[in-house]
């Protein structure tokens, strides 16, 4: 029995009924770990022995009744931007070396009350900036498909780490398309709910309004049940919304007919790589057959999200990171002169060089003179993308757009040229900006063998729908790990 190729659902269920134990599906993870990691690099950090004292407390709960729910005793990776009480959390940054926050985000709370076992913390983009995982100051994390390529970002150690069966399933964060765009990259399924629906309450801050917390795993079941698990309205968190219902998996249902789904011109034009546009179109065929009503339709704007995003988001950047100054927690110069000089010599070693370009493009926009210039108009512009939007949620059920604009682009490519890095997010932002829910789903895979993934974008507070959409076509086509995932089996 290969434990690492079961989803976390499929896990869960042997756990309950006695065919294996928490200590063997923890077991079987940290072989797979000890097997692949070194090639992969998904992981920062391993808690080996905390995950197998945490596997006997889960047992117990199990065997005494006390825990029920489908991830109980399910192992689990956490991206390195969510703070976990006692273990070090860095977010893949050299100035929160050393920081062991005090308290745990209300994500990872409700997956520990449901019984789920850590396993560590994931590689990222330092402080999630970046899309592929090449900014973290641990090192490169690699695609588990082709190591060579890089797995995306800024969630790419979840991603990979999922693909390459070293966890049933992980957390990341979407603040531009963190999960979607490395889940396509990794053949995974990821999903960003709607603004509002998990706590942002321990996740460390990238860029305020658009930032939010998802699931990462094999198939769209495993994610519908892990996000009914972590979503939670919390007084913490200013921006948590109390929702009517968090059932999820209520959406899981092999049935599409009479669905409106629309599909944007201005997604499928130049730029677009024509082996992901003839896979995602194949997709939209398939869920066509099944009885979805497809559409053509123009949204505009979507020149507009790019400038926008990274205004909005470099603005909110600069604001979150002042806090990291060497005084309070973390990193600090060895030697310097003054409080200024600490400040200024902390601050420039301990920040990576694309962290510290959208610090400075996110200062600017906001200094006297430019913040009408930029940061408003891009407000603005947000608020019109968000209006397009609108209008084409009043005809369709969801919409359907590429992850990204290829699929995995070879390691070292996109750091040589950060405005091409930029210009990968066109398909995944708009849905941060306007608050959204969206879903990634792979759909086939390039001649390089690569995977394709497809976005399927919905309404605010209509992730069933998306999800529906998502769980109908991968009833079609069942999940693919990459060889080195596989090992020896």
């Amino acid at each position: 029995m290969d434990i690492t190729s079961m989803t976390a659902v499929e896990i869960g269920k042997k756990i309950k009924a006695k065919e294996i134990t928490v200590a063997d599906a923890v077991e079987a993870a940290i072989a797979q770990i000890e097997r692949v990691e070194e090639n992969v690099h998904s992981f920062v950090r391993i808690d080996k022995e905390g995950a197998r004292k945490r596997a006997e407390e889960v047992q117990k709960m199990i065997n005494d009744g006390t825990l029920t729910g489908p991830l109980a005793g399910v192992p689990v990776a956490i991206k390195d931007n969510l703070c976990t009480k006692g273990v070090e959390t860095t977010c893949s940054s050299k100035i929160l070396e050393g920081f062991k926050p005090t308290f745990t985000a209300e994500a990872v709370v409700n997956l520990e009350k449901a019984g789920a076992v850590i396993l560590g913390k994931t590689n990222m983009d330092e402080f999630a900036m970046g899309s592929t995982t090449e900014t973290s100051y641990y090192g490169e994390t690699k695609n588990p498909w082709n190591l060579e390529h890089v797995p995306g970002g800024s969630s790419g150690g979840s991603c990979a780490a999922v693909a390459a069966g070293e966890c049933a399933y992980a957390l990341g964060s979407d603040t531009g398309g963190s999960i979607r765009q490395p889940s396509s990259f990794c053949g995974v399924v990821g999903i960003k709910p709607t603004y509002g629906t998990v706590s942002r309450y321990g996740l460390i801050a990238y860029g305020s309004s658009l930032d939010q917390i998802g699931p990462i795993a094999k198939d769209v079941t495993d994610c519908a049940t892990i996000l009914e698990t972590i979503a939670s309205h919390d007084s913490k968190d200013s921006t948590s919304i109390a929702r009517e219902s968090y059932d999820f998996t209520e959406g899981l249902v092999a049935e599409v007919k009479g669905m409106k789904i629309g599909v944007p011109r201005d997604y499928f034009t130049e730029g677009l790589d024509p082996e992901v546009k003839e896979q995602i179109l194949k997709a939209v065929k398939v869920l066509e057959e099944k009885g979805a009503v497809v559409e053509e339709f123009d949204l505009s704007l979507v020149q507009y999200a790019i400038p926008a995003y990274y205004v909005i988001a470099s603005a909110e950047a600069s604001s979150n990171l002042s806090r990291f100054d060497g005084v309070k927690y973390g990193y600090r110069t060895s030697e310097y002169e003054g409080l200024h000089n600490m400040y200024k010599k902390t601050r420039s070693e301990g920040f990576g060089p694309e962290v510290k370009r959208r610090i400075m493009l996110g200062s600017f926009v906001l200094s006297s003179g430019y913040y009408d210039a930029y940061y408003l108009k891009a407000l603005r512009t947000k608020a019109l993308i968000k209006k397009a939007f609108d209008k084409a949620f009043a005809s369709y059920d969801a919409i359907i757009a590429p992850a990204a604009p290829t699929t995995a682009p070879k390691l070292g490519e996109s750091l040589s040229d950060p405005l091409k890095m930029y210009l990968g997010d066109i398909y995944t932002i708009a849905v941060n900006l306007a608050g959204f829910p969206g879903i990634t789903i792979p759909v086939g895979k390039d001649s390089k063998g690569l995977p394709v993934g497809m976005q399927i974008i919905g309404d605010c507070f209509q992730e069933k729908k998306i999800i529906r959409a998502a769980y109908t076509f991968e009833q079609t086509k069942s999940y693919e790990a990459p060889e080195l995932a596989k090992g020896d089996r």
